[in-house]
């Protein structure tokens, strides 16, 4: 499963605005610059995302965007899906019975992708943007990579 430029860049700009408000707007040319995203790109996703209720903007002199709720309060999994990224890592559409085979029946492997999906979910549900812009969310995940190498070396 790979999350598309959408969803990243969703919660790229999201964590820059964060990062960078102080309580005053920010605008999409300064996160465009920061986090090397076009400016075009941004206007699409910040439309969703304020349709979302997760930004506000604001006009004028100065303006740009703020958080519509505060930090700890907003999910990494809330951002992902105002942009209308999925998060599927099966075939088949969601919520549907019938399956990607030609004869609607599922794959083998259907359950095990589909419980993937629920965990990406579950664990970008867990996430606030607190968390990112804080650091927080370190753990110690790349010490599977590591052990993989280790044990195919052996």
């Amino acid at each position: 499963m790979k999350l598309s430029t959408k969803g990243r860049y969703a919660v790229m700009a999201m964590v820059d605005l964060a990062s960078h408000s102080n309580g005053q707007p920010v605008s999409l040319a300064d996160i465009a610059e920061r986090q090397e995203i076009s400016l075009s790109y941004l206007e699409q996703l910040f439309g969703k995302l304020r349709k979302g209720g997760l930004v506000k903007s604001v006009r004028g002199p100065g303006g740009g965007y703020l958080l519509a709720r505060s930090a700890p309060q907003m999910r990494i999994s809330d951002i992902i899906l105002a942009v209308d990224e999925p998060i599927q890592t099966t075939r088949c559409a969601p919520g549907t019975p019938a399956g990607c085979h030609n004869n609607k029946g599922r794959c083998l492997t259907h359950d095990l992708w589909e419980e993937l999906g629920n965990q990406i979910y579950l664990y970008l549900s867990s996430v606030s943007l607190s968390d990112v812009c804080e650091r927080r969310i370190l753990g110690s995940s790349g010490m599977f990579h590591g052990a993989a190498g280790a044990v195919a070396a052996q």
